[in-house]
C-alpha cells in the first residue's frame, strides 16, 4: 500500500465520510437515466449500477431484491425519496434510527 501525504489522507477520508451522500446522488442520476434510456442494453446496465449503489448503501436485501425484481424506475424513485429523507436524520438507508 502506498504512503499517502496528509492532504491525500484527508481527501480520502472526506470521500468515505460522504460516501452515502455520493451513492444517493448517483442513484438519483440512475433514476433519471432509467426514464430516458432508449435501449434494453442501456436499461440493463443502469439496473446493474443501481444494484451496486444499493449494496454500497447497505440497503436491506429484501428491499433491494424487490426493486430489482420489479425493475420500475418509479419504485426506485419512491425508495430514493425515503432514503434521502432518512439520510438527513440517520445517515442513510439501512443504518436504522
Amino acid at each position: 500500500m502506498p504512503d499517502y501525504t496528509p492532504y491525500q489522507k484527508k481527501v480520502i477520508g472526506r470521500y468515505y465520510d460522504r460516501r452515502d451522500e455520493i451513492m444517493l446522488g448517483r442513484l438519483g442520476e440512475i433514476v433519471t437515466d432509467l426514464y430516458l434510456a432508449e435501449t434494453k442494453a442501456k436499461v440493463d446496465r443502469l439496473w446493474e449500477r443501481a444494484e451496486s449503489a444499493m449494496k454500497a448503501l447497505k440497503v436491506p436485501k429484501s428491499i433491494a431484491r424487490h426493486i430489482l425484481t420489479r425493475r420500475k424506475p418509479e419504485i426506485l424513485a419512491d425508495n430514493l425519496k425515503d432514503w434521502l429523507a432518512q439520510a438527513g436524520k440517520t445517515g442513510g438507508p439501512g443504518k436504522g434510527s
